[in-house]
């Protein structure tokens, strides 16, 4: 006959079966991990280090500036992909970050605050001016759950390219954000000594001359850099004087240039417009701002 099992009995089987069971799916995960990293690595000829944690790790540019630590404030980018290219979260050198290199390992995705210790120790192996990327395995990521408002399926592993800028103030990144804006768009810019671009698309024909405090009629659409429209007015019923103008780049350029009817677009860095402290939400801290401005009446 058998013996009856007693109910601690019962639960320390249960207990063995259950841990058993986690660390097999554990093992599981781990092992598909490594065989989709070392497949992609393999596919695109990366020459990549591997961290005892077990992420991957490739310094593209060791950066020929200084040497940074944890409590020096870096401008960096990021891009987030899955392993067949797809883009899912990153800024752009449009709009660079900036930080305190111990906290670049702070991310907001998919809804949801997530820390990448990964991320901030390879950007600590970068000089200024480096950069690198960064292979997760699906249990530093998103794991096995993926993510649905990302699109990021069952156990995918994550790549993350990294650049840490050589710039250290935040004038020489507007005028790099700038520069590259005026670059790829091919416009042909005039600069002002106040370091706002402007192009004269119709100087105006008025004869009333304009002055930081003429009282003003205006049109005028406000945009990032990266094209998103923050705020426009065109029904021709704004006013203002330019000196009572939050944003100083349009005093600084428009009195002189312009009479009633003149047209102009500018170019402004962030510490002529909102500087760091942004406009919540739609102006991000040490945003560059692309305005359209009509001149419709001067009072």
């Amino acid at each position: 006959m058998f013996k009856k099992l007693s109910g601690f009995t019962l639960a320390l089987i249960g207990l063995t079966i259950f841990f058993t069971a986690c660390k097999k799916d554990y093992e599981t995960v781990a092992t598909l991990d490594e065989r989709n990293i070392e497949a992609y690595i393999a596919k695109n000829n990366i020459k990549a280090e591997k961290d005892p944690s077990g992420y991957y790790y490739q310094i593209l540019n060791e950066g020929d500036g200084e040497a940074v630590v944890n409590s020096d404030s870096v401008y960096y980018s990021f891009n987030f992909q899955t392993v067949d290219g797809r883009s899912f979260a990153k800024n752009s050198d449009y709009m660079i970050g900036l930080s305190l290199l111990g906290y670049t390992d702070r991310f907001t995705l998919g809804g949801r605050e997530i820390g990448l210790t990964a991320v901030r120790e390879t950007m600590s192996r970068l000089r200024r001016g480096g950069n690198a990327r960064v292979i997760l395995p699906s249990s530093m990521a998103f794991g096995k759950n993926g993510n649905t408002t990302l699109n990021i399926g069952s156990n995918e592993i994550i790549i993350v390219d990294l650049k840490m800028y050589k710039e250290k103030h935040q004038h020489d990144i507007d005028d790099l954000e700038i520069n590259l804006f005026v670059a790829d768009n091919k416009l042909n810019v005039i600069k002002d000594p106040s370091r706002v671009r402007y192009i004269i698309s119709a100087p105006g024909t008025g004869t009333v001359p304009i002055t930081k405090s003429t009282e003003l009629v205006m049109n005028y659409t406000g945009r990032l850099l990266d094209g998103t429209v923050f705020q426009t007015n065109t029904d021709g019923t704004f006013t203002s004087t330019l000196e009572d103008l939050f944003v100083k780049g349009w005093v600084d350029v428009i009195p002189g240039k312009l009479t009633k009817g003149g047209k102009i677009r500018l170019l402004i860095p962030s510490d002529r417009a909102y500087g760091v402290s942004g406009s919540s939400p739609s102006i991000p801290p040490n945003a560059v701002l692309d305005f359209d401005i009509e001149i419709v009446d001067v009072k």
